[in-house]
């Protein structure tokens, strides 16, 4: 049975930190949903209603161009190996780039990563947790490192060129926050 709590507890936030893998879920007032899985230690929560989340770079940009057209977005983790739970946030969020005044402050809570392209800063107005007994039991064997070696040999400046060729629009044609800088 599905429970909605207004904050973040600690023992949401002891679960967010264990899951090695989260999914990012927006959409534009038209066009496609976005859904991404997102892992690696790319994601914090900062208080009881905020959570931050580091985008590396990757073939699309949809969560950026979502958000510029409506900022709604709903994170969720699920427990492959543990009691079965669903956890989900819903907010709103706002894009930070590098170039932003509290892009410092805020990519100071992550490991570097040659990669990082934006950090999503979300309000969280909701929590709901759901059973998850549908949910499969599996383990993870480890991180991949494929997205850190691709962009080690790439390096700063290839990374920037990949996402003025590749993550300037969404996949429905709506310009991301990189194509209005």
């Amino acid at each position: 049975m599905a429970k909605q709590f207004p904050e973040i507890t600690d023992r949401f936030s002891t679960f967010i930190a264990a899951q090695s893998m989260y999914f990012v879920a927006t959409a534009a007032s038209d066009g496609r949903v976005n859904l991404s899985p997102k892992g690696l230690d790319s994601l914090r929560v900062l208080g009881p209603n905020r959570v931050a989340w580091l985008n590396l770079t990757g073939s699309g940009n949809e969560t950026s161009a979502h958000l510029l057209d409506n900022p709604r977005m709903t994170l969720m983790f699920c427990s492959f190996d543990r009691e079965p739970l669903i956890l989900r946030l819903y907010g709103t969020a706002r894009e930070v780039q590098p170039e932003d005044p509290d892009w410092d402050e805020l990519y100071r809570e992550f490991p570097p990563h040659i990669s990082a392209r934006q950090i999503y800063d979300m309000t969280v107005d909701l929590v709901q947790t759901s059973c998850g007994f549908g949910v499969p039991l599996m383990s993870v064997e480890s991180e991949r490192v494929l997205l850190d070696t691709w962009a080690e040999k790439k390096g700063p400046e290839g990374v920037a060129e990949y996402w003025q060729q590749k993550n300037l629009s969404s996949i429905d044609g709506m310009p991301t926050k990189l194509a209005l800088d």
